[in-house]
């Protein structure tokens, strides 16, 4: 996977919200094998415990995607991606511009309005969206080079509620990255993403919410590298009537 001219071997990108301690955010992020973390900058500071938490995950070895969690409005999130270069030293950004407040559905209108204005700007903007074709195609248009469509609302753990739409945005869009974010709760629904012909799947809350982050963070990563796999095999279609697996040709007929 290649995420604008920067080759990436994990499938996996992480979140580093709301795990139960910093010794086992850093643990999780060893056994997901990521090489992409997100981290909001509402959980960031340029001193105090912010900067002492921006310390820790420099440690980890691992690209920084900034994120503009928690903006309602394209203004807000601008303002917030301009901070989050500042501060992080990098042009990547993941976009969020949230249009309602229950289902943190992304504000779609808001969300390329931004998109045009960062991309300009020299940012390498990573929006999370819907699995509408059409708001993908105008976020390429404002100058994305890769498409982040949720899975189901952001921490609720459902899954892929849409399977057959992301199929669609899939196929539509073959040679754009594709990157599964939002709703992820089980290693199944990460391998489902994947077998899907997805690029990679952005999780947190399934993890950090784990009995085991660690554990859970494992798992992850062993589905979604079945998934992929799966996926290049060509796994079987489901089809509507049994086919025999065993030839019925030369049976033997018993008078």
């Amino acid at each position: 996977m290649q995420l604008y001219g920067t080759d990436i071997t994990s499938p996996l990108l992480l979140g580093t919200a709301q795990y139960p301690s910093p010794a086992i955010l850093m643990e999780a992020i060893k056994a997901s094998g990521t090489e992409i973390i997100t981290v909001s900058l509402r959980r960031e500071s340029t001193g105090g415990d912010g900067q002492a938490f921006w310390d820790i995950l420099k440690q980890s070895g691992c690209r920084i995607l900034p994120n503009t969690a928690g903006c309602h409005s394209a203004q807000e999130a601008v303002t917030t991606a301009r901070m989050a270069r500042e501060l992080f030293g990098t042009n990547w950004i993941k976009l969020e511009v949230i249009g309602n407040a229950d289902s943190l559905q992304p504000d779609v209108f808001g969300l390329v309005d931004a998109a045009e204005t960062l991309s300009a700007e020299g940012f390498e903007v990573f929006p999370y969206t819907t699995d509408d074709i059409g708001v993908g195609e105008r976020l390429l248009d404002a100058g994305c080079q890769v498409l982040m469509p949720w899975g189901a609302p952001i921490g609720s753990g459902q899954g892929l509620r849409s399977p057959e739409a992301l199929r669609a945005i899939r196929a539509h869009f073959p040679g754009v990255p594709l990157i599964v974010d939002a709703g992820i709760g089980r290693p199944s629904h990460a391998a489902q993403a994947m077998e899907l012909g997805f690029d990679a799947v952005l999780l947190n809350t399934a993890v950090s919410k784990a009995g085991d982050p660690i554990g859970m963070a494992r798992a992850m990563a062993l589905a979604i590298k079945a998934g992929r796999q799966a996926f290049a095999a060509g796994a079987m279609e489901p089809r509507d009537m049994a086919v025999p697996s065993t030839p019925v040709m030369g049976l033997a007929e018993l008078a």
